[in-house]
Order: structure tokens, then C-alpha cells, then sequence
């Protein structure tokens, strides 16, 4: 049974995992740039803001691109104050102008400093000897933690960036750190972060990648939290040690042909 339900979801990511998925999906935001900067600032942006229809979703990062001159990261390191007048009309959701301006702050400070995102997910003293699970649980908890360093950040936001310490599934999180980290030919994932190995990832898990799982016995937990996306994790690191989350393309694929028009 677990051989049948490996090749069968083998066949799934196969199916999925091309560049046509890029079109319809928000990963096709970073895909719109070649800088690295670009593609983390996009990517991690679509990632927070990939709740609701694929199709608004990707209308408002490119809105929001085109507030940033097309240029995020030359925006954001070079804006002045009367630059940021425009971007307050931005809103998805409840993402609005506050949160928009405190994340443009935030990667303000970030890339003064360093030359990657990958950065703000190194802790400074990772524990030794610590395993996956834990290794990938420190480095999300950090980033919550560094990302609301700035003095005065706005409360509110914090509701747009997870942790497992909150113990939520973490997904737009863990969606965007499988973009930066995967390494693959197939065009989908960018693969260009080399400290956290895709071995590491936690598969992402929304209510239809959940919905899936659970039909394929892939979850038994009653509840959707951290620890649910850290049990389907292992479940899918049997089938792939070195690259478990590759599996995500197949549940999410498989829930895209339940429901067109599936929302995140």
C-alpha cells in the first residue's frame, strides 16, 4: 500500500511540479524577476499575502510592484519618506497600509545589513546537535522574533507572520521556504538558499493540502496545527528523505482537481 501510494503521488509531483504551474499559482510573482533581493522580497510577500482567489492574489502583489516602481528591492533600500505616500491605498484582506509600510522597514534594515532573507532565519547560536524538526521549528521561531525587532512595530502585524511557537501550521512560511530552498531542474522552486536544506523543510499545510492528507491517511492527528504539519512531514520524508515538502505539489495538485478554483 505505501509503495502504490508513493508512486502515486510520485506521479502527482511529476504532473505538477513543471513550469506550467507557475502561471495560475503566486510563485509566479518572484518569477517575474532575476535579482535575488527581487525574488525574496516578492516571494516572501506573495507568501504572506496568499490567502483568498489565486487570481486576486497575484492582481495584488503585481499592484504592489507597480506602487514600488517595479523594483522592490532598489525601492525599498533607496525610497525616501514622500516615496511611501503611494502605498498608502494598499490593501488585501486585512493586509493594509500599516503592515505594508512596517515590512518595507523591516526589509529596509534587513538588507543594510545583509545581502540575503536567508539571513533572518539563521539563528545566532543554533543549538547543537538538535534534529530536523527542531533545527526548522528555531530557525521560524527566530524569525518571528527578528522580524518584530524594529522599535514601535505595529501590533497588528504580527497576526501576518506565524511561528510554531503560536503553534500554527506556519504555511505561507513554510510555501515560501520551500521556493528559496527546493533545488530542482523542473523551473517551480528557485533553489537559491544553501544553509537550510530541503530535507529540512516542513511541508505546507493549508485546509486542502490537510483535506487531502487526511484522505490518504497520511494524517492521523484530530487537529491542524504545527504538529499535523510536522506529522505529515515524516509520513512524506519515508518516501523522499531528502526532499519531503517535493510532495506538496501532489496534495495540493490533487486538491486543485477536487476544487477548481481552490482557495488558499
Amino acid at each position: 500500500m505505501t509503495e502504490n501510494l508513493k508512486a502515486f503521488l510520485d506521479a502527482k509531483v511529476a504532473q505538477y511540479n513543471r513550469p506550467e504551474f507557475i502561471e495560475n499559482d503566486p510563485v509566479t510573482i518572484p518569477h517575474m524577476f532575476s535579482q535575488k533581493q527581487d525574488i525574496e522580497i516578492m516571494g516572501f510577500w506573495a507568501a504572506t499575502l496568499a490567502w483568498g482567489q489565486r487570481v486576486t492574489i497575484i492582481k495584488k502583489c503585481k499592484e504592489l510592484i507597480t506602487l514600488m516602481d517595479g523594483a522592490p528591492y532598489d525601492f525599498i533600500i533607496n525610497h525616501e519618506e514622500p516615496d511611501l505616500k503611494k502605498l498608502l491605498k494598499f490593501k488585501h484582506r486585512t493586509f493594509n497600509d500599516v503592515d505594508t509600510l512596517y515590512f518595507i522597514a523591516f526589509f529596509r534594515q534587513h538588507y543594510e545589513r545583509f545581502e540575503s532573507l536567508e539571513d533572518a532565519f539563521i539563528p545566532p547560536t543554533p543549538l547543537k546537535g538538535e534534529g530536523k524538526v527542531q533545527a526548522i521549528e528555531g530557525a521560524l521561531n527566530h524569525f518571528r522574533s527578528y522580524f518584530f525587532s524594529l522599535p514601535d512595530f505595529p501590533h497588528r502585524t504580527k497576526k501576518h507572520v506565524s511561528s510554531p511557537s503560536q503553534k500554527s501550521t506556519c504555511k505561507r512560511l513554510n510555501m515560501f521556504l520551500r521556493w528559496m530552498v527546493r533545488k530542482d531542474d523542473n523551473g517551480v522552486d528557485f533553489g537559491i538558499w544553501n544553509r537550510i536544506k530541503p530535507t529540512d523543510l516542513i511541508c505546507p499545510l493549508d485546509l486542502h493540502v490537510d483535506r487531502v492528507s487526511r484522505k490518504l491517511n497520511l494524517i492521523t492527528r484530530k487537529q491542524t496545527d504545527w504538529q499535523t504539519a510536522v506529522e505529515l512531514t515524516e509520513r512524506l520524508r519515508g518516501f523522499d528523505p531528502n526532499d519531503p515538502v517535493k510532495y506538496d505539489f501532489a496534495l495540493f495538485g490533487l486538491g486543485i482537481e477536487e476544487r477548481w478554483g481552490v482557495q488558499f
